[in-house]
């Protein structure tokens, strides 16, 4: 199963044949209100939380960026992120199969730890164009359970990652994402391929002021 991240309205991402969510497979009309609804409820439940309402654009003609990290490469970024702030346990050389149980990982998430990338290591999956701080648990338009960050937020933190480890300028990024590594690829490479396409898709929530989604 490919990992796709994708940048725009949350209207057209529902809206298309292969994401609509059962509630709207025979009336993708009723996607734009549910979604408006839903960023309503859920800009009343941060409230204060958030420096202004959630806001942006849901019309049909809000443009949108697909980019392709890959589960690959962004289980890579992930631990990659990881091991930069516990570069004690040692970074392994190779992804490992079980990556979500990785011991450094795992202390990004253990409780009262307050991680400099939390919104790559808390299992984010949906990036909102507000800059807050925090992840959370919340729900999707849906109604599933999902972790919630901020775009301008993550595209910040990617830049922090950047500057404490690779220190690559913009061209360079560019190129890592320009093909995927092959198979048994170091963890490395793996993450700078992941890194190639998730900085560029922050960048444009964070120009466009869109959400962002990994989607899968």
């Amino acid at each position: 199963m490919a990992l796709d991240v994708y940048v725009g309205s949350l209207t057209q991402y529902y809206g298309v044949a292969d994401n609509q969510i059962a509630a709207f497979a025979q009336r993708p009309e009723d996607v734009h209100p549910a979604v408006v609804a839903w960023r309503t409820a859920l800009s009343e439940r941060l409230g204060e939380n958030i420096p202004a309402p959630l806001d942006w654009d849901e019309t049909p003609a809000a443009p949108h960026f697909t980019g392709r990290p890959g589960w690959d490469g962004w289980a890579a970024l992930v631990l990659w992120a990881a091991y930069t702030e516990h570069p004690v346990l040692g970074r392994p050389n190779t992804l490992p199969d079980e990556w979500e149980n990785d011991p450094a990982l795992a202390r990004c998430n253990a409780e009262g730890f307050r991680s400099r990338y939390s919104h790559l290591v808390r299992h984010a999956e949906l990036w909102l164009p507000s800059p807050f701080l925090f992840t959370f648990d919340g729900e999707d338009v849906g109604g599933h359970r999902v972790v919630i960050g901020s775009a301008p937020t993550l595209r910040r933190q990617l830049a922090d990652l950047n500057a404490a480890t690779w220190k690559a300028v913009d061209g360079v990024v560019a190129g890592w994402g320009r093909k995927p590594p092959p198979d048994k690829a170091p963890l490395e490479a793996r993450a700078r391929y992941g890194f190639a396409a998730m900085v560029q898709a922050a960048q444009h929530a964070v120009d466009r002021r869109l959400p962002m989604k990994l989607d899968y």
